[in-house]
């Protein structure tokens, strides 16, 4: 069975029920260990252990390869990949995030299949959803916003047949 799900920005795979679904390809341009438990007790390591190691902005797949995306990029700029926050999330570049987001749209959109699915995953902690939205042609479907300070949102997209 070929797998039919991606995860181009997988980290730590924190909100994965299987962090090890062999239905989903997760990948990352990084891979390592974190040690947190100098942070938070009874935690250990944090580990970034993707199936295939890539940059989301140029994806090594063919054309139409998943009928499901999970899209979770880097929601910070400038944060320290030494600090637990940069860790396990990543970082945006603060002058190229723009151009970095619209090529990650871009490819996730290109290996998905049409009438597959794109989950987004944005946190609004230092730029606004509306502003990242605005990177992409495809219209969201449906979005929720979820979090203590409901800050965070998910929205769906549907690659509609061209």
């Amino acid at each position: 069975m070929e797998k039919q799900v991606l995860d181009p920005c997988c980290g730590c795979k924190m909100f994965w029920f299987d962090k090890n679904d062999n239905r989903v390809v997760f990948s990352d341009v990084r891979k390592g260990n974190f040690d947190v438990s100098h942070y938070k007790k009874n935690v250990g390591k944090k580990e970034i252990d993707p199936d295939v190691i890539q940059d989301f902005r140029s994806l090594d797949f063919e054309d139409n390869t998943f009928w499901h995306i999970i899209f979770d990029p880097p929601h910070v700029k400038s944060l320290s990949l030494n600090s637990v926050i940069g860790f396990s999330y990543g970082t945006l570049d603060k002058d190229t995030w723009k151009e970095d987001l619209r090529k990650g749209f871009a490819e996730c959109f290109r290996v998905l299949k049409p009438n597959g699915t794109l989950i987004f995953k944005w946190n609004e902690i230092q730029i606004p959803l509306k502003e990242v939205l605005a990177l992409t042609d495809y219209k969201p479907l449906y979005g929720h916003r979820s979090g203590k300070s409901s800050k965070t949102h998910w929205v769906a997209f549907i690659k509609t047949s061209e």
